[in-house]
């Protein structure tokens, strides 16, 4: 299943002056990569404070999710999600008008061809992914940024264990391995829990960041020492008569790049793309985690759909899937069933010190947008990236950088293109 690419746009010359609209870490990612290349950028953020998912996810760089959510066994999991013990899946009734549509267009894209299209299309992003990371961190002078220690994963029945366990055992990620986790794993999570687990594997090749603050304090350092332009603003765009888009109220740009994350899709929809885009939103709890061990890789509690990150601030517990408007309040009970998991668990988790929710920008077949628009001639667009905009920024950042200066990127980014939506596929 390949998507006609987007047609060709002129290249991007040395010093040309380019829009990257999203200052989250895929857009500052963008931003800094053409700085390097030798391009005057300019970024608007509409995220000043910085509560956006780029800043408030669980810091885990997720190399071994190559399977698109959209999939057979994510729609056979939808029963024990919403209606389960402890499911993590949320379709409020007050915002049908937001899930169903996009539930309905998930289904198609879940049968087992555009699936099998799909996780193609994702281990091929996802090669570069850790590589990509390091090369972040070296080039914001801070290589201990990025800890590369893998994770674990952890059931509390053992009928979870065994299916789960078999089901991970059957991906087949390109730089991420599983095997059972040894004597000592399991004795640090037993301690860490107050009893054994009834299962558990350690992922290979899987990393996290130290910490989101020291990350999206040196992207806007090192955009600045570069002679980037920072703005925390909002924007709109608009087509001219020769077919360009421009930033409103803004000097010219020979490109614009758009990367705002769940804000992209009315912009994008004002170019005339179609977007079935919704805000995936999740929840975390942080608090100081003083008797959390500072060098316990990440700790996925699977039957709960709940990750337990440790960074240099704290210690993090973030789930929930609520398909639900960006403007609608959070739902104060979303954070309660955080709060019982970790009662339930026994886990050390010290006084909550904050509470967040964000809203992840997903398309319905769980691909990033990534590509040259065929709207306006000197747009190209990168958001979408669901769950993995941290874990793919980086490496979304560089196959960017090449598609403004016309070089042909590493990888086909055809499964990529918005031109997939405006086929009758998705109607």
């Amino acid at each position: 299943m390949i998507y006609d690419m987007d047609p060709e746009m002129p290249p991007a010359t040395p010093s040309s002056r380019v829009a990257v609209i999203g200052g989250g870490i895929v857009g500052a990612t963008i931003a800094l990569a053409l700085l390097d290349r030798g391009h005057r950028v300019t970024v608007y953020d509409a995220d000043a404070m910085g509560q956006a998912a780029s800043w408030g996810n669980a810091g885990h760089i997720a190399v071994e999710q190559v399977a698109p959510l959209a999939s057979p066994a994510s729609l056979r999991g939808v029963p024990a999600r919403l209606w389960g013990r402890h499911g993590a899946l949320s379709l409020p009734p007050a915002a049908v008008g937001t899930w169903l549509p996009f539930a309905l267009r998930l289904i198609r894209a879940s049968r087992p061809r555009p699936f099998a299209h799909g996780r193609a299309a994702l281990s091929a992003l996802m090669l570069d992914a850790m590589p990509a990371w390091h090369r972040l961190a070296r080039r914001l002078e801070a290589p201990d940024l990025v800890i590369e220690d893998g994770h674990f994963i952890v059931w509390e029945s053992a009928a979870s264990a065994r299916h789960g366990a078999q089901a991970w055992g059957a991906v087949h990620a390109p730089t991420a391995a599983f095997r059972p986790a040894d004597a000592g794993e399991l004795e640090r999570l037993a301690a860490l829990m107050g009893r054994a687990p009834a299962g558990a594997i350690r992922c290979l090749g899987s990393g996290r960041i130290a910490s989101h603050a020291r990350l999206r304090e040196g992207l806007r350092a090192a955009i600045a020492t570069a002679g980037g332009d920072w703005r925390d603003a909002s924007v709109r765009l608009e087509r001219d008569g020769d077919g360009r888009c421009r930033v409103v109220g803004a000097a010219a740009h020979d490109l614009v790049v758009l990367a705002a994350g769940i804000g992209a899709r009315p912009l994008a929809e004002a170019m005339g793309h179609t977007v079935p885009m919704v805000p995936e939103r999740g929840y975390h709890l942080h608090g100081a985690g003083a008797d959390w061990p500072a060098d316990l890789p990440p700790v996925v509690f699977e039957d709960r759909s709940m990750i337990v990150t440790r960074f240099e601030n704290g210690v993090r517990a973030s789930s929930f899937v609520e398909l639900a408007p960006v403007d609608r309040p959070a739902d104060p009970a979303k954070w309660a069933a955080l709060h019982g998991h970790l009662r339930d668990l026994r886990l050390p988790f010290d006084a909550v010190h904050s509470t967040w929710m964000g809203a992840r920008p997903t398309l319905p077949d769980y691909l990033p947008a990534i590509g040259r628009s065929n709207r306006a001639t000197n747009l190209i667009y990168a958001f979408g990236h669901q769950h993995l905009g941290l874990t793919l920024a980086p490496v979304t950042a560089g196959l960017v950088a090449d598609l403004a200066e016309g070089r042909a990127p590493a990888i086909d980014l055809s499964p990529f293109s918005l031109a997939r939506f405006e086929q009758g596929f998705w109607a």
